[in-house]
């Protein structure tokens, strides 16, 4: 949500800002909503001010026995009555449409952020490792033949339908094992609190996120209302909504491992071999509420602890900027980490870092108290994955295939294997 203070005193940068996110003038639209909704409170007060002016006179008119004045009186007092309670009605109302229009506008993006329309216009600023050289044509995680005893899409897609998957045995241990790994480094290296949150939230934790309204169809919703979130951003974010917090409580580092749901709404066609885009997946999320001059190193921080997971595996990757034209709706700079997939030639995001400046905390209403006094401002927020399970699973198993179907393992995940090394050419943890 944007500070409307802001647009007020520079609507023309507003409007230029959103432009660069390929979106048309909006100032004029918000500034006349605006003007209309204070004249509204405007005049509510004045006719507040008139009937408490009335009601003061009424007593002294009744004691004159001026009959004709008093009736007089109470007539203007129940007529200002009347005004206040219909004024503050459409105020509300202007207010309304104000909000409405604000939350469905997307953050403006710092200067240093490249324009562009799409991913072929990202810029990337980060490399590391060297995409290993096969002597044999390199096969996609699913066709891998140590890997396709434990994962079965046709089994999940008779219990949900496609884009799920049932994981099992050593394969579904491999899986749990890079969780486990992902969450101790965070917590014993990064310094981030593990901290384990509900899946389903109520609107307004979605709401301050930034998911509603305008991206409902890509989540889920119950019967109930509830929400199955898409990350455990919304819930790790929403732990400081409403609430002003002590600068010195600054910076919070939080980190969760958590099942996500997503309904990939428009993305038919896109990546539904193997388990690439799944409708339900888990993360290890990072997220970070700062000072407002701290956010921006904050984010080449997460960044790095999330570039950190890819190195400790030893799977090559790179770092882009994302452009005004892909980058999410919440953002104000994103840094895409994308890791090399062998299986099918290219690199693919595997971790979506972003600085989101105090856009989710005005939605939250999330506050900080400066310590040298004055007056409480909004907290900064980041989030960031560290990383994708499943897509790590992709990373580890199609970089580690050899040419007999088994899969070396990464040496940082020996010692949550039990010791050991390889899955054989039969699915069997060696």
């Amino acid at each position: 949500m944007h500070d409307i203070r802001m647009i007020r005193e520079a609507p023309e940068a507003f409007d230029a800002a959103l432009a660069r996110r390929g979106l048309a003038s909006v100032s004029s639209e918000i500034l006349v909503i605006d003007a209309a909704r204070r004249a509204k409170i405007q005049a509510a007060e004045e006719a507040k001010a008139a009937q408490n002016a009335a009601s003061k006179e009424v007593g002294a008119a009744k004691a004159k026995g001026d009959e004709a004045e008093f009736e007089r009186l109470r007539a203007l007092v129940a007529e200002k009555k009347d005004d206040v309670a219909r004024l503050t009605d459409e105020a509300k109302a202007e207010d309304q449409r104000l909000n409405d229009l604000l939350m469905g506008l997307p953050n403006l993006p710092y200067d240093d952020v490249p324009d562009g329309d799409s991913e072929d216009d990202n810029v990337e600023i980060h490399r590391w490792g060297t995409p290993r050289r096969f002597p044999f044509q390199p096969l996609e995680h699913f066709d891998i033949p140590g890997v396709k005893p434990g994962m079965d899409f046709e089994t999940a897609a008779k219990l949900s339908g496609a884009r799920f998957v049932l994981l099992s045995g050593s394969v579904a241990r491999i899986h749990r094992a890079l969780a486990q790994f992902m969450l101790d480094t965070h917590i014993n290296e990064n310094g981030l609190t593990e901290t384990w949150a509900p899946v389903l939230v109520n609107d307004a934790a979605m709401y301050g996120t930034g998911q509603l309204p305008k991206f409902a169809e890509d989540s889920y919703q119950t019967r109930e209302g509830m929400w199955l979130i898409p990350t455990s951003e919304v819930t790790l974010t929403n732990i400081v909504a409403g609430h002003t917090i002590d600068e010195n409580y600054l910076p919070r580092r939080y980190t969760a491992h958590s099942q996500c749901f997503r309904s990939e709404a428009g993305s038919a066609g896109r990546d539904t071999a193997g388990m690439l885009r799944q409708h339900q997946f888990e993360k290890v999320e990072m997220v970070s509420v700062t000072h407002p001059d701290k956010s921006r190193d904050e984010l080449d921080r997460m960044t790095a602890c999330a570039q950190g997971i890819l190195e400790a595996l030893l799977l090559p990757y790179r770092t882009v900027v994302l452009c005004t034209g892909d980058m999410g709706a919440g953002a104000r700079r994103t840094h895409d980490i994308e890791v090399w997939l062998p299986g099918q030639g290219k690199y693919r995001e595997i971790s979506s870092c972003s600085v989101c400046g105090d856009y989710q905390a005005r939605r939250m209403n999330a506050r900080f108290k400066p310590e040298g006094g004055g007056k409480p401002e909004f907290v900064h927020t980041l989030n960031g994955s560290g990383l994708a399970v499943g897509r790590t699973l992709i990373a580890v198993l199609e970089n580690g295939q050899q040419g007999d179907g088994s899969v070396e393992l990464p040496l940082a995940l020996h010692p949550y294997l039990g010791g050991k090394t390889t899955l054989d050419p039969f699915g069997t943890l060696i």
